[in-house]
C-alpha cells in the first residue's frame, strides 16, 4: 500500500533502516538506562544493517522494525502560537516508523495522511509539541510540504490538574459526583450549546476586546491564531454557569423551549412530554436559572401523581404543623376560598392572596408557604402563583385536601 511505498523510498535513500534488536534486547537497554538514572535514548547501530539483511531477517521470521534516521541537525518548528521552537539534535532519537508486523506507526501514518489530504494547518494541544520535530524531519526526508503548526494551551481544572476523562473515574472512586467532561455530559447537565461553545472558545483565546458573550458566528468572524494564548487555561465551572444564565436571558423563548425539551428527552424526564406553552411558562417562572436541571428539579411536582406527592417531613413540621398546626389552618381556609376564585390566573390568584393576607393581618409567606408545601411537598418551587396556575384548580384543590389529611 502507499505507506509501504514511502517506507521503501526512505530505506532506499538511507533515511531509514531495519532495526534488528529483539524486544528482550530493547528491554535490557531500557533497564540499564533506569539503573544508571538516565533517560533512555535508542542508540543508532554502527554500522547500520543493510536493507538486504533486514529483509532476510524478516523473511526468517524475526521481529524487525523500521526506524527513521534523524538528520544530524537541530529541528526547528515555526509555531504560530509559541514562535520558533528549536529541538537540539542531542535530544532526538531514531524512532520506529514501521512496526515488526508491517503496520505503520502513528507518527508515520500521520505525516503521510496529512500530505495526501493536503492538510495546510495543524492546530492541536501543546502535549503534541514533542511529536512535531519528528513529523517535520519526516516531511523533509519525504519531500512533503510542512503544514502551519500551532500548539494551543491545555485546559486545566481549578486545582491545577489537567482536565481529563479520567477525572470522572477518580470522582466515582471517591464516591463523589463525577464532573462533566464529555459534550454529552454538559448536554445532560442542562447547559445551552450556545453557552458552552462561547465559554470553550475563550479557553486559551481572547476576542481582542472586553466583550465575552459572543455567538458562534461572531467567534468565527473574530478568530485569529495570533490571539491564542501560550499559557494553560483554567476551566472555571462557576463562570460557565454564569455564561449559561446570561445566554438563557438572551435567547428567544422558542429556542429555550426547544433546548429544555431536548434536555428533558436526553434525561428521560416526564417534562419532555409537556406542551410548548407549559415549558415556556416554566422557563418564565424560573427566570435567572443556572441550568435546565434547576428548571426540571423545581418542576418535578407538576408531573407527580396527585395522590403520590412525596411530602418532606421537615417541611410539614416546620410550615404546617408548627404553632399548633397554624399552617393546616391556613390550608383549611384556603381550600374554600380557592374554589371561589373566578379566574385561575396568576393575576387573580395574586389578588386573592393579598386580600386574604390583609384581612388576617398576615404576611404573604404565611399563606404562600403552606400552599407550596401542600401542592409540591417541598418549600422550593417556582413562584406560588405560577405553581398554582401550572397545576390548575382541580389538581391544586386535590393536593390541598391530601395535605390536610396529614393532620391526622
Amino acid at each position: 500500500d502507499h505507506y509501504n511505498d514511502y517506507i521503501e523510498k526512505l530505506l532506499s535513500r538511507g533515511d531509514a533502516y531495519y532495526a534488528m534488536e529483539t524486544p528482550e534486547e530493547l528491554s535490557a537497554m531500557r533497564d540499564r538506562a533506569r539503573a544508571e538514572k538516565r533517560a533512555f535514548k535508542y542508540p543508532r547501530p554502527n554500522p547500520l544493517p543493510t536493507v538486504e539483511a533486514g529483509r532476510a531477517a524478516r523473511a526468517a521470521g524475526r521481529e524487525v522494525s523500521v526506524r527513521f534516521k534523524m538528520p544530524e541537525r537541530d529541528i526547528v518548528v515555526h509555531d504560530r502560537v509559541l514562535g520558533e521552537v528549536r529541538t537540539a539534535r542531542a535530544e532526538l532519537e531514531d524512532f520506529v516508523i514501521q512496526k515488526s508486523d508491517g503496520w505503520p506507526t502513528y507518527h508515520f501514518a500521520c505525516v503521510v495522511d496529512d500530505e495526501l489530504m493536503k492538510i495546510t494547518h495543524v492546530l492541536r494541544g501543546q502535549e503534541h509539541l514533542m511529536n512535531t520535530p519528528k513529523h517535520v524531519a519526516l516531511q523533509g526526508a519525504l519531500g512533503f510540504s510542512t503544514p502551519v503548526y500551532g500548539h494551543m494551551p491545555l485546559i486545566f481544572n481549578l486545582d491545577g490538574s489537567k482536565m481529563s476523562k479520567r477525572d470522572k473515574e477518580k470522582a466515582l472512586a471517591k464516591g463523589l459526583t463525577p464532573p462533566e467532561i464529555d459534550v454529552h455530559d454538559f448536554r445532560a447537565a442542562g447547559y445551552l450549546p450556545e453557552a458552552l461553545l462561547n465559554f470553550v472558545s475563550l479557553l486559551g483565546w481572547s476576542t481582542g476586546s472586553d466583550r465575552e458573550q459572543i455567538s458562534l458566528d461572531e467567534t468565527v468572524a473574530a478568530f485569529s491564531v495570533e490571539r491564542i494564548g501560550k499559557t494553560n487555561a483554567k476551566f472555571d465551572r462557576d463562570k460557565l454557569v454564569a455564561f449559561n444564565t446570561n445566554w438563557a436571558a438572551r435567547l428567544p423563548a422558542e429556542r429555550l423551549v426547544a433546548a429544555l425539551r431536548d434536555f428533558a428527552t436526553v434525561n428521560g424526564l416526564p417534562l419532555a412530554s409537556a406542551s410548548d406553552d407549559t415549558l415556556a411558562h416554566l422557563l418564565r417562572a424560573n427566570e435567572g436559572f443556572r441550568t435546565f436541571k434547576d428548571v426540571a428539579d423545581k418542576s418535578a411536582f407538576l408531573f407527580a401523581d396527585d395522590e403520590g406527592v412525596a411530602y418532606d417531613a421537615k417541611a410539614v413540621d416546620k410550615v404546617l404543623a408548627k404553632n399548633d398546626g397554624a399552617g393546616f389552618g391556613v390550608l383549611q381556609d384556603a381550600l374554600t376560598e380557592l374554589e371561589g376564585v373566578p379566574d385561575w390566573t396568576a393575576g387573580a390568584l395574586e389578588s386573592w392572596m393579598k386580600r386574604t393576607c390583609e384581612s388576617r393581618g398576615m404576611g404573604l409567606g404565611a399563606v404562600a408557604q403552606p400552599l407550596r408545601v401542600a401542592v409540591t411537598g417541598s418549600t422550593v418551587s417556582p413562584p406560588i402563583y405560577d405553581t398554582l396556575v401550572l397545576l390548575g384548580r382541580s389538581r391544586t384543590l386535590k393536593r390541598v385536601r391530601r395535605a390536610l389529611a396529614l393532620r391526622n
